[in-house]
C-alpha cells in the first residue's frame, strides 16, 4: 500500500475504534470480541510507529497509556469549579426548597446521581478533547490529560453535530466496585497496602505519574454539566441530552421533578437501589431545570444557590468478629483494630473495623466471636457500633486487653485520664521511631517529598533511618542502590529535604512530634518564645502562661527536652540548618483582636491554612474545637453535622465565608473612619495573598450564558 493509503487506513481505524470504544465503555452493548477490537488496534498502532507525523494526539492507541512518567502543570480553570452546599436531612432539603420557589415561583428540578469520586472538567475544541484538568482549589487544578486520555468513557473525539467549537464539561472521574476489588487484589498478592476506598483510589490514580498505570487500573468518567459561552440550551436537562449524543457518558439515572414529594421519592428509591450499583454514591444532586431561573438565584462565594446535594445516611452491616490486632502509634499509643468476616458495606468488602480503645471495648461490651455492626460514613476504617447480643455464642467470654507492646514487649502503661494504652519505649519500639519520622516529613510539616511510609520503612530496614536528624545525612547513592528506588528517587528525596530547610519555625516545632503540640498550638508556642532555645529553656509555669498551652502541654514539652536524646537530634537539625527561629509578620489589622474562631468545612479557591491565616492577619485567636469560648464560627462547605449542632446548641454565631469577610471589611473601615487614616496601608507581601478578600464572584460579570454555567462541581 502507498502511504496516502497508509494514512487514509489510519483515519479509518480511528473512527472503528472510536466506535468500538463507545459501544463497550458507554453503551455497555460490545459488536465485536476483544480480540478484534486488540487486532484493529495493533493494526493502528503499527501505521503509527510507521507514520509517528501523521499519528492523532487523541488517537485511541493513547487509552493504553505510555510508562514514560510526567509532572503535573497547575491550570487556571476558565469558569471556577465551585462546590455544593449539603443537606443531611428531609427538613434541611425541604427548607431550601422552599426558599427556591418563595423566591421565584414554580419551579422545576433535576435530581441525579451523586457520584463518590474525583472531580474532573474536560475541555473539548473542533470536537476534540484537548485538556483534563482537576478541580485543585476550584481556581486552579492539575493538567491530567494523558491520564484521562487512557478512560474509555472519554470521548478522544466527539460524534454527532452541533457541539459548541469550544466548551468545558464537568464530571466524575471514578474507580468501579470491579476495578477497586481487582486492584486490591492484586496489591494483596504482592504485599502492598490496600487501598481504603474507590473514592480515594479513583484520586490517586488520577494524579499517577505513568499513564500506564492509570490504563491498567479500570477507571470510568460520567459527565453532568456543561460549561461555555455559546450554550443555546434553556434547561440542563436538555444540554445532558445533548451531551449524551454527541458521545459523553451522561448518567440515566436522572429524573426531572416538579414536587417536593417527587424529590423526596427519588431520593428514597435510590437510598435502597444505591446499593446494586457497580459504583460508589453518596447522595442526590437536585438543580433548578431552568438556566434563566438557574441565572436570577445566582451564587454566594463558595456554592450556586441552585443546586444541593442532599447526602445519604452512613450505611451500616452485620458481621462477625473474628480477632483483634493492636497497631502501635508514633506516641506510643496502642489502637485495638477489629478483623472481621468479610462483609460488603457502602460498596466495598470490609475486611477491618476501628474499636478505638479498651473503654469502649468494655462499654459495648465486645467479645471474639461477636456478631457486631459496623458502620462507615465519612470514615476510611469503619467502626464497630453495636453489638447483636441476641447472636452471642453461648460459651463467649470478656474481652481480655493486652498487657504488654505487641510489637516490643514492653509492658504497657495507663496515664490516669487517658482513655489509650501507651507503649514507653519510645527509643526502641520500631512503630513508634518510624511514625515520628513519617510525621516529622509530612506536608503541614516539613513537606518533605518522596519519603512516604513505604520508603521510611525501607530506608529503616536497610539501616539508613533511625531518628528524623538522619534524614539530612542520607546518602543518594545508597539510596539509589535500594529495590523500588533508584537515582531519580534518590535525587527527589535529596531535593524534598534540602528544601525543607526554608520551612518556617512553627513548622518544624509541630515536626518534633512533641505530645499534644499540634499545628495550632505549634504556631502560638512560636509565636510567644520566637526561638526554640527559648521554649527548651523556659519552665513548666513560663510555658503555660503562652496562648493555648496549658499545664498538660507544657509538661509534655518540658518532659521531651529534658531528654538528652532528643536534645541531642534538635542540635543535628540544627546543624543541618533548620529555622529555629520565627520570623516576625506585620499583621493587616486588628479587626478580629481579642476573638476566638473556629474555621470548619472546605472554602473556594481558599484552603483551611489560608483561612486560618487571615484570621491571623487580622489579628484573630484560632480554636480547634467548638466550645463556648467561642466567638463565632466560619463554616465553609462539608462543615461536620455534629460541629454544627453543638454551635447551634451553644448559641455560636456560624458565618458563611462571604460574611466572614465583609465583616472584616465592615471593621476596617469602622476603624478607618475613627481615625481618618487607612489601617495598615504597608501590606506585608508574606500574607497579601492570603489576605485577599474579593472572590471571583465579585470581580466577574458574566454573560447569560456564562452564568447559567460557571461555578459548577457536583
Amino acid at each position: 500500500m502507498s502511504k496516502k493509503q497508509d494514512i487514509a487506513r489510519m483515519r479509518e481505524l480511528e473512527t472503528l475504534l472510536d466506535y468500538h470504544s463507545h459501544k463497550y465503555y458507554v453503551d455497555n452493548n460490545p459488536e465485536i470480541s476483544d480480540r478484534e477490537f486488540d487486532a484493529l488496534l495493533s493494526e493502528l498502532q503499527g501505521l503509527e510507529t510507521q507514520y509517528p507525523d501523521e499519528a492523532d494526539p487523541n488517537s485511541p492507541t493513547k487509552r493504553v497509556g505510555s510508562d514514560l512518567t510526567s509532572e503535573f502543570i497547575s491550570v487556571e480553570h476558565r469558569y471556577p469549579m465551585m462546590s455544593l452546599a449539603n443537606t443531611y436531612s428531609a427538613e434541611e432539603l425541604g427548607e431550601w426548597i422552599d426558599r427556591i420557589t418563595g423566591e421565584i415561583g414554580q419551579v422545576e428540578f433535576v435530581a441525579e446521581l451523586k457520584f463518590d469520586g474525583t472531580a474532573i472538567s474536560l475541555t473539548y475544541e473542533n470536537g476534540a478533547l484537548l485538556r483534563a484538568v482537576t478541580r485543585g482549589d476550584g481556581r486552579r487544578g492539575d493538567d491530567v490529560t494523558n491520564n484521562v486520555r487512557t478512560i474509555g468513557s472519554v470521548p478522544l473525539k466527539l460524534r454527532g453535530k452541533g457541539y459548541p467549537s469550544l466548551f468545558e464539561i464537568r464530571g466524575e472521574i471514578i474507580m468501579p466496585y470491579a476495578s477497586f476489588d481487582r486492584l486490591n487484589r492484586e496489591r494483596e498478592a504482592a504485599g502492598e497496602p490496600l487501598l481504603a476506598n474507590p473514592r480515594n483510589a479513583a484520586a490517586g490514580t488520577l494524579k499517577q505519574q505513568s499513564s500506564q498505570v492509570v490504563a491498567h487500573r479500570g477507571l470510568d468518567c460520567t459527565l453532568y454539566q456543561l460549561a461555555g459561552e455559546n450554550l443555546s440550551f434553556e434547561r440542563h436537562s436538555e444540554s445532558l441530552e445533548a451531551a449524551e449524543s454527541w458521545g459523553f457518558n451522561i448518567s440515566h439515572h436522572r429524573a426531572i421533578c416538579r414536587s417536593r414529594s417527587e424529590i423526596e421519592a427519588f431520593i428514597a428509591y435510590w437510598d435502597t437501589e444505591r446499593r446494586a450499583l457497580p459504583f460508589a454514591t453518596d447522595g442526590i444532586v437536585i438543580k433548578v431545570n431552568s438556566y434563566a431561573q438557574q441565572r436570577s438565584l445566582g451564587s454566594t462565594a463558595k456554592s450556586p444557590r441552585w443546586a444541593v446535594a442532599y447526602k445519604f445516611q452512613a450505611e451500616r452491616a452485620l458481621t462477625k468478629l473474628l480477632s483483634v490486632d493492636f497497631q502501635v502509634g508514633r506516641t506510643g499509643a496502642v489502637t485495638p483494630v477489629a478483623n472481621l468476616e468479610p462483609v460488603q458495606l457502602a460498596g466495598t468488602v470490609v475486611r477491618r473495623a476501628s474499636i478505638h480503645n479498651a473503654d469502649q471495648i468494655a462499654a459495648l461490651d465486645i467479645r471474639i466471636g461477636d456478631m457486631v455492626y459496623v458502620e462507615k460514613g465519612g470514615e476510611i476504617i469503619p467502626k464497630i457500633t453495636e453489638v447483636e447480643l441476641a447472636k452471642r455464642p453461648a460459651d463467649s467470654r470478656p474481652f481480655e486487653y493486652i498487657t504488654h507492646c505487641p510489637e516490643c514487649g514492653t509492658e504497657l502503661v495507663r496515664v490516669e485520664g487517658e482513655a489509650k494504652h501507651f507503649c514507653p519505649n519510645s527509643k526502641g519500639c520500631k512503630p513508634q521511631i518510624t511514625g515520628r519520622i513519617e510525621h516529622f516529613v509530612k506536608r503541614k510539616a516539613m513537606d518533605i517529598e518522596g519519603l512516604g511510609g513505604e520508603t521510611i520503612e525501607l530506608l529503616w530496614e536497610n539501616g539508613l533511618l533511625r531518628d528524623i536528624a538522619d534524614i539530612y545525612s542520607l546518602d543518594s547513592a545508597k539510596i539509589a542502590a535500594l529495590p523500588r528506588l533508584g537515582e531519580k528517587s534518590a535525587a527527589n528525596i535529596q531535593q524534598g529535604v534540602e528544601n525543607s530547610k526554608s520551612v518556617p519555625f512553627e513548622r518544624v516545632l509541630f515536626a518534633l512530634g512533641i505530645r499534644f503540640v499540634g499545628e495550632t498550638t505549634a504556631k502560638y508556642i512560636a509565636s510567644h518564645f520566637r526561638t526554640l532555645d527559648a521554649i527548651m529553656a523556659a519552665s513548666r509555669e513560663e510555658l503555660a502562661e503562652a496562648e493555648e498551652v496549658g499545664s498538660k502541654i507544657a509538661d509534655s514539652i518540658v518532659d521531651y527536652f529534658s531528654d538528652q536524646t532528643n536534645r541531642d537530634i534538635i542540635e543535628r537539625l540544627r546543624s543541618a540548618g533548620l529555622q529555629f527561629e520565627a520570623v516576625q509578620r506585620k499583621q493587616h489589622s486588628n479587626s478580629l483582636s481579642g476573638k476566638s474562631i473556629v474555621i470548619s468545612g472546605k472554602f473556594v479557591g481558599r484552603s483551611r491554612d489560608d483561612m486560618k491565616a487571615i484570621v491571623e492577619a487580622h489579628g484573630g485567636r484560632n480554636i480547634a474545637a467548638v466550645s463556648a469560648n467561642v466567638d463565632f464560627i466560619v463554616a465553609g462547605e462539608n462543615m461536620g453535622p455534629a460541629k454544627r449542632q453543638k454551635a447551634e446548641k451553644l448559641g455560636i454565631t456560624i458565618l458563611s465565608e462571604e460574611e466572614f469577610f465583609a465583616m472584616i471589611q465592615d471593621e476596617e473601615s469602622s476603624a478607618e473612619a475613627d481615625t481618618g487614616a487607612p489601617i495598615n496601608e504597608d501590606t506585608d507581601t508574606d500574607t497579601d495573598t492570603a489576605i485577599d478578600t474579593t472572590s471571583i464572584a465579585d470581580t466577574e460579570s458574566p454573560t447569560a450564558s456564562q452564568t447559567a454555567v460557571q461555578g459548577t462541581l457536583f
